[in-house]
């Protein structure tokens, strides 16, 4: 394959130990795909002198912008049932009034609706919010489960991930993350007992996930209690990722650099200190506009401090019952307005950072050897994505080297 006319490529290639904005703008520039890998990128002619190009199937991108496939680093994609009343509600209501109504509200509502609905259901709910995110230009997505609190749902949704990646384009990483909250029914040292001794085994038994998470915050599990999770999960052999100080200086970005996780999500209330020790550690922030726009959080990010303490940072729409959004192009012009990130630094974000805030750095980058996970966009540049708020400029997707939207 050839894809070729771009205004512009955006590479998004820089080295591992170089987390700097640059989106690798290429004018003019064009991408040579063998099977499912990058084979050359650059201008036209340097392409057409590295590859024989003779027999390719052409790509016209002519007008376009061509950038590597989105990587969404932290999704709830599967869940049952809806929340869109509670929603609604909550617009003009506080918590205590939408409930005065009858209406159940926040994570254990999503886990009554779906432990209530078997695996089939759940799957035919998240195909199409998966359909909507490849329109989006969305080729791999983080889905973590959740919604389940006991063994056997825990594990209906893993295995629904599992279903997912094998019958869609998108690549789908699986998370574990039976401490999203507390079931009601049991005492809390007794469920984190049940994650550790319990679920994990199964879910590494099953091979069902890469990583364990733990929502570490204010009301959740506390810095002893995620520690502990976090620990028996690498000792399992499942990498680490964390929620962490969405709602309260708990210390959990501390914890991160502490355990080295792979990837520390939200930290709204993380101080500066605990975000440089991140950054020393090696990991990955992920940022998510939608869901602090969605749930009016009362602190949103200003992302420089991030850039200024060194991180590498990912992007994600935290998909989810609470937050339903499935379009990265709307997370990266939320993330330069809402949050003080460039359009490079966004774009980066979205790509190189979220992959390898996903474990993963075979893709996020237009490079030779790289997956050929790409997308055309409908605008003549970068800027042009960025400047117009609630446009999806997707025209195409090419997933493994194949036009698949």
């Amino acid at each position: 394959m050839l894809v070729t006319g771009a205004s512009e490529v955006l590479t998004c290639a820089a080295p591992a130990d170089a987390p700097g904005p640059g989106a690798g703008r290429i004018p003019g520039g064009a991408v040579a795909v063998g099977g499912a890998r990058v084979l050359a990128v650059g201008t036209e002619a340097h392409v057409r002198e590295a590859c024989d190009c003779s027999a390719a199937a052409v790509v016209d991108a002519e007008g376009c912008v061509v950038a590597p496939g989105f990587v969404d680093a932290h999704t709830h994609l599967v869940f049952g049932g809806s929340r869109v009343r509670e929603y609604a509600a909550r617009l003009t209501r506080s918590r205590e009034q939408v409930e005065e109504l009858g209406i159940q509200t926040g994570i254990m509502a999503t886990v009554a609706m779906t432990r209530s609905e078997d695996a089939d259901t759940l799957f035919a709910a998240a195909s199409p919010r998966l359909d909507e995110m490849l329109a989006h230009g969305t080729t791999t997505a983080e889905s973590k489960s959740g919604y389940g609190l006991d063994v056997s749902s825990e594990l209906k949704l893993l295995q629904v991930n599992r279903r997912l990646h094998d019958s869609h384009a998108i690549d789908i990483v699986s998370t574990f993350m039976g401490a999203h909250d507390f079931p009601p029914d049991r005492p809390r040292e007794a469920y984190v007992d049940e994650v550790i001794d319990e679920m994990i085994p199964r879910v590494v038994d099953e091979g069902l996930a890469g990583f364990c998470d733990v929502f570490c915050d204010e009301g959740y599990y506390s810095i002893e209690q995620s520690r502990r999770i976090l620990e028996a999960g690498l000792a399992a052999g499942l990498a680490a990722k964390i929620h962490a100080d969405q709602y309260s200086d708990l210390g959990g970005g501390d914890l991160a650099a502490d355990l080295g996780t792979v990837s520390a999500d939200h930290l709204n209330f993380t101080r500066a200190a605990g975000l440089e020790r991140m950054a020393a550690a090696g990991v990955v922030a992920v940022l998510m506009p939608l869901i602090d726009f969605a749930v009016g959080h009362p602190k949103p990010i200003r992302a420089r401090g991030w850039v200024d303490a060194g991180l590498e940072i990912g992007l994600g729409t935290d998909l989810c019952p609470g937050g339903y959004s499935v379009s990265m192009p709307l997370a990266i012009q939320f993330a330069c307005r809402w949050n003080g990130l460039s359009p490079e630094e966004a774009l980066r974000a979205a790509t190189v950072g979220s992959a390898r805030a996903c474990g993963l750095e075979d893709r996020g980058s237009i490079a030779p050897g790289a997956i050929a996970d790409l997308q055309v966009w409908d605008v003549p540049s970068l800027e042009d994505m960025v400047y117009r708020i609630g446009h999806n400029p997707v025209r195409s997707v090419i997933k493994n080297g194949k036009v698949v939207a």
